[in-house]
């Protein structure tokens, strides 16, 4: 089969986008002297082995990963597996006790206090767990209080917490007082005082897991709304494995200290590095998370017919690699009324479509640039492969 012309290999700028924050053999030993800590996980020891020899605990025995501008990277793991302090290590509200934690190639561990202060109110802002509101100010001011701390002026800081409340949809609120509000709102107000200094990079700190389901889920949609719109670069925080995998480019799997696996939530459903990585996914629903870009294929990989026959359709682009149709039985015939795949397509949404079609369906992306086909082989293949995983495949 040819395709006419090719398309553009799949990506976004959370594959292709610089790498903002750099780690490299981090270490964290909660001791007032962690050399002899530090030397025998240097040897392989097992943070279990440093508690029972020394009586010292070590929250991150050696954490090594990259996280690109734009992308959502999710850092998830039992409690104790040292997920948190891994977040707080990077803006060195815990210090290191060894490695190197970059910011645009910069060594976070390397700044004086005074520098780093100033790289924080530049370039990072943080959402707890708690809503951490001061009951004393109504929404506004809550917004608006890590910039009141920066020092600017009052009018200004006003004005950008107005904006960053309206941002989350409670423009309307910002003479409410904490008390006056519901949880979700509380975390919203939160969200609002993180934007309001424009960060280029927010951590959250499990930062929606206090809330009811309901709320909850209106807040991973209000954070994935936000970061079509900015794409800012995120950490984010969780112990829920459906939470991750709804809202990460990519996911870290903490274990003990170590991560078991970094990978997109396609790559670790479909083969996850181990049995603790393989359990912690278990029983996610991976059909209402598997997204359509994730398991199509190019098109002369997906087209063919039986027994390895020639490929019996075509798949035209423009020169922008935007699909533009399909063709049949070697171009003589176009097949109107195709109508592509959307790339962030659930998987338990397709499985009518790729059943009552008539070739592989196209997949595009929201710019219309086609990133593959899917064809009914391809898509029981991804169901039978995630199925070890929880892989239940659902309607409604």
């Amino acid at each position: 089969m040819t395709v006419i012309p090719p398309p553009p290999a799949a990506s976004s700028s959370t594959r292709t986008g610089e790498v903002r924050l750099a780690v490299r053999g981090l270490r964290k030993v909660f001791a007032d002297d962690p050399r002899p800590a530090l030397e025998m996980l240097h040897r392989g020891a097992t943070k279990a082995e440093v508690l029972q020899r020394l009586n010292v605990s070590v929250g991150v025995v050696d954490a090594g990963f990259e996280i690109r501008a734009g992308e959502i990277f999710v850092i998830m793991g039992l409690s104790g597996s040292g997920k948190s302090t891994i977040l707080r290590l990077l803006n060195r509200l815990v210090e290191p006790s060894e490695g190197e934690i970059r910011l645009d190639g910069r060594d976070l561990t390397r700044l004086t206090q005074a520098e780093l202060v100033s790289v924080l109110r530049r370039d990072m802002s943080m959402v707890f767990q708690s809503f951490a509101l001061l009951p004393n100010r109504n929404a506004l001011e809550n917004a608006a209080f890590g910039l009141e701390i920066a020092g600017m002026p009052r009018l200004q800081r006003r004005k950008a917490a107005l904006a960053a409340l309206e941002r989350v949809g409670l423009g309307a609120y910002a003479d409410r007082y904490p008390n006056e509000l519901s949880g979700g709102m509380q975390q919203r107000v939160g969200l609002a005082r993180a934007l309001a200094k424009n960060p280029t990079i927010m951590l959250m700190d499990e930062a929606f897991s206090a809330l009811d389901p309901l709320i909850r889920s209106d807040m991973q949609d209000e954070l994935l709304r936000l970061q079509r719109e900015d794409a800012r670069t995120i950490v984010f925080i969780s112990h829920d494995a459906e939470e991750a995998m709804r809202l990460a480019d990519r996911i870290a799997v903490m274990e003990d200290g170590r991560i078991a696996q970094i990978g997109t939530p396609a790559e670790i459903l479909r083969a996850p590095a181990d049995d603790y990585v393989r359990a912690f996914f278990r029983g996610v629903d991976a059909s209402r998370l598997l997204r359509a870009r994730d398991i199509a294929r190019p098109p002369s990989d997906a087209s063919r017919g039986d027994e390895g026959e020639p490929a019996r359709f075509r798949y035209r682009t423009d020169a922008a690699g935007h699909f533009r149709g399909v063709l049949a039985g070697g171009g003589a015939s176009a097949l109107f009324g195709l109508e592509p795949v959307a790339a962030d397509a659930p998987l338990n949404t397709l499985l009518g479509r790729v059943a009552a079609a008539p070739c592989p369906l196209p997949v595009v992306e929201a710019d219309g640039r086609l990133v593959g086909v899917i064809s009914r082989t391809t898509l029981l293949a991804a169901l039978d492969r995630c199925d070890g995983v929880g892989l239940g495949v659902r309607h409604g």
